[in-house]
């Protein structure tokens, strides 16, 4: 059997035993590598363009079962956690610019070459966080969260995590994508390549996006994932409501409006200098 295979099996097979914890250690060599990812790209399937690789999700949650707490202390921080999931271990090789300060990179993720790490920051299991990426302080990269290249998570950004149900689809963020500052991107959100989401944006499941250059309302729908457009730049709005005690009393909800695609002078506001990176 190949891995997929194996973890299939083994997925639905109880009570844990040897040969569950190699098969999990295999795999989450693959993860640490990149050679497997909880989503991957594929045009064919629309709207979001990635898809689900349900199988890979098994395998993460396999790790869960297989572990024992353990005392994984280190330094004056108590870290009790399953032992299947210590924390990553980085090489001078590896070429990820970890800057000291409390971040947590946990065992089971992808963190590509040229990616740099703000402190604290936290990248979860299953997470795919690829080339030249700033991943800024008190940022965090939720459970098999895909980042792309080039990507700017800024300061207390928010990229939640989907790791159950094994079937939806995690949060994607494209190359290229600026998340501004106390952003949050939770629910399976895609958000396109060169897309800025402006500071205090949120995005959900639950609420819908307006763009106001295209006369488009999008949504998440059943199983179709709310994505948010290339180089759309998104920030923080509101909506009244029309009806009831809401109206009466002039409230307003929260909702992201597009406002613009990107251009020139959106382009010289958001470039970050290379030299940070």
């Amino acid at each position: 059997m190949n891995l997929q295979e194996r973890i299939e099996r083994l997925f639905d097979t109880s009570p844990v035993t040897d040969e569950h914890l190699w098969t999990f250690e295999e795999f989450k060599k693959d993860l640490n590598a990149g050679r497997v990812r909880a989503a991957e790209p594929d045009p064919d399937v629309q709207p979001s363009g990635w898809r689900v690789n349900a199988w890979v999700k098994k395998g993460i949650l396999l790790g869960f079962r297989c572990g024992a707490l353990q005392d994984m202390s280190g330094g004056v921080f108590p870290f009790f956690d399953r032992h299947t999931y210590p924390l990553k271990r980085f090489e001078l090789e590896s070429e990820v610019r970890i800057v000291p300060g409390g971040s947590s990179i946990r065992d089971g993720c992808y963190v590509a070459r040229g990616v740099t790490c703000m402190p604290p920051v936290y990248i979860n299991v299953g997470s795919y966080v690829d080339e030249g990426t700033m991943v800024d302080s008190h940022a965090l990269v939720g459970s098999c969260a895909q980042i792309g290249k080039r990507v700017h998570l800024s300061a207390a950004a928010q990229v939640g995590g989907v790791l159950e149900p094994i079937g939806a689809l995690p949060v994607i963020i494209e190359d290229d994508v600026l998340v501004g500052g106390n952003c949050g991107i939770y629910e399976g959100a895609v958000v396109k390549r060169r897309a800025v989401l402006g500071a205090g944006t949120i995005l959900t499941g639950s609420t819908p996006v307006y763009d106001l250059v295209r006369g488009e309302i999008y949504r998440r729908e059943g199983d179709r994932p709310l994505v948010i457009p290339e180089e759309a730049v998104v920030v923080p709005g509101s909506r009244p409501v029309s009806s009831g005690q809401g109206r009466k009393w002039r409230i307003s909800l929260y909702t992201p409006v597009i406002v613009k695609y990107r251009d020139e002078k959106t382009d010289r506001g958001i470039q970050l200098e290379d030299l940070l990176r």
